[in-house]
């Protein structure tokens, strides 16, 4: 529930609710918006109405609250009120339903804090802020359905910029203040920043438990605390962790790729096993003797395959089926064509073609062209993104709020090469600036440290640089900077 009030002044229990906007959200979608005017039976003040305009004539015969107070409850019950500045939202409706003679009490979620904890990269977070900051359009600032539209569009935007465990491990902690592991001193989490990096989990014994990151390290670690736990092995973890440690990065895209390459490099015992793998699997189209396409799946050698020239790239033949599969459903392609069923003498129909499910590809029935379309369009979103560029790139990351947080990737066709922290290091790897020029981005923070990797592909931090790299408003949320890179030629 998305709610904001417009109001007579700032004061609760003296100034008056005189509009309300609200929209109902159920599972990400929105599935009701109301407002209404409501009759303050005081003056509006003439600054009030400057700022929303909202003129005495649009309040006059409007109902009061109590007239509105048992359709408004109806709505508001058993739903997260979510508003900007929420403690200013919930303290006049709480003022209002007290004056109507009913209880109201709810547990608000500040969007203001929201966007406080997942971008700490910026310093004022109002709604005119945000609104300019994602450049939304507004029609009627400072009027309560216009503003609740705005506080949706910029949840939407945060659904598209971070990650479902990302999103609601912030709402749990704003809502939520859990209970520590029972081994854990409170000064671990008090250490903790609220700021972007990589949190590690360590047992009594200085095992390594788990890995995680976050673009607010202090909430994600204590979502993991929550009283709710979803499975037992949540919970059994809990009980053993007794210290945290952490390693800050300048934003959510340097996280995401230590984070991968550190679960890789170190085991922890909690975390799902990820490893770099030596074959991938891809879908190979190619054409029939009835100019049909076909689907098949073949291995791929992860230092040698183009891996722009692929469709799809999975760990396993298994996952690739799977995939394989859930289009054949999607878009009526019939098994035969794909490889999931044997081949059956004379063209006979295959099994699907007899549930209406493959429009007859496998006997001639359907024509080529149609058919093949239909494959083309599965295949679409599983074309192997092309390396925008034109050879190595060096991507500078650096935190706006805090000068000493800063790093530097080179990466090359979507392979993770190198993470240093002295930007003169390109040198030693064998990198120049591609157009010549000596005049290299400025460190803030200098230091000798270089991260370097295995620089085969790896799945995951392909997967990684494409969410970030592909999305331009993405890049500039994190505050990153591409530079063109060459390799030296060694005769």
């Amino acid at each position: 529930m998305l709610l904001d009030c417009e109001t007579t002044g700032g004061k609760a229990p003296y100034h008056r609710i005189i509009e309300i906007g609200l929209l109902v959200v159920e599972e990400g979608q929105l599935v009701e918006k109301w407002q209404t005017f409501v009759d303050p039976r005081v003056p509006l003040p003439p600054f009030i109405q400057r700022l929303t305009g909202i003129s005495p004539g649009m309040v006059a015969g409007a109902p009061e609250f109590a007239d509105i107070a048992e359709e408004l409850l109806s709505k508001l019950e058993g739903r997260t009120l979510v508003a900007h500045n929420a403690r200013f939202d919930y303290s006049f409706l709480k003022n209002e339903f007290e004056r109507a003679g009913i209880s109201y009490n709810a547990k608000p979620l500040c969007s203001v804090k929201f966007s406080r904890n997942l971008y700490p990269q910026f310093k004022r977070h109002g709604l005119s802020q945000i609104i300019e900051r994602f450049g939304l359009s507004i029609e009627n600032r400072h009027r309560a359905l216009d503003d609740a539209e705005m506080i949706y569009k910029f949840f939407q935007k945060s659904s598209a910029l971070f990650s479902e465990d990302e999103i609601a491990a912030t709402c749990k902690t704003l809502l939520k203040r859990p209970s520590l592991p029972t081994l854990l001193n409170a000064k671990e989490v008090e250490k903790l920043p609220a700021s972007a990096g990589v949190y590690y989990f360590y047992d009594a014994k200085g095992a390594l438990l788990y890995i995680g990151k976050s673009v607010h390290i202090r909430n994600r670690v204590l979502s993991h605390f929550s009283s709710d736990h979803k499975n037992p092995k949540d919970l059994q973890m809990s009980t053993k962790i007794a210290h945290i440690d952490f390693e800050q990065t300048p934003s959510d895209f340097g996280a995401q790729i230590r984070e991968s390459n550190q679960i890789k490099a170190q085991s922890p015992i909690y975390n799902r096993r990820l490893r770099k793998v030596k074959k991938l699997f891809q879908f190979r189209s190619t054409e029939d003797s009835q100019g049909y396409l076909r689907l098949n799946i073949e291995a791929v050698e992860t230092e040698d395959t183009a891996v722009e020239q692929q469709f799809g790239l999975f760990r396993s033949p298994r996952q690739a089926s799977k995939k394989m599969q859930q289009l054949a459903d999607q878009y009526f392609l019939c098994h035969k064509l794909l490889g999931l069923e044997g081949e059956r003498a004379n063209q006979q129909p295959c099994f699907r073609s007899q549930l209406k499910k493959c429009f007859g590809a496998c006997h001639g029935a359907e024509p080529t062209a149609i058919y093949n379309e239909r494959m083309t369009a599965a295949l679409k979103n599983y074309q192997i993104k092309l390396w925008p560029y034109a050879g190595p790139i060096l991507v500078e990351e650096r935190d706006p709020q805090k000068p000493d947080q800063v790093a530097f990737h080179i990466i090359d066709r979507w392979r993770y090469i190198a993470k240093l922290a002295l930007i003169e290091d390109i040198y030693d790897l064998g990198y120049q600036l591609r157009d010549g020029s000596s005049q290299l981005p400025e460190p803030d923070h200098a230091s000798a440290d270089r991260d370097e990797t295995d620089d085969r592909f790896d799945l995951d931090i392909y997967f990684i640089l494409v969410r970030f790299m592909v999305d331009q408003e993405k890049m500039k949320m994190n505050n990153l900077k591409v530079w063109d890179l060459v390799a030296d030629q060694i005769d």
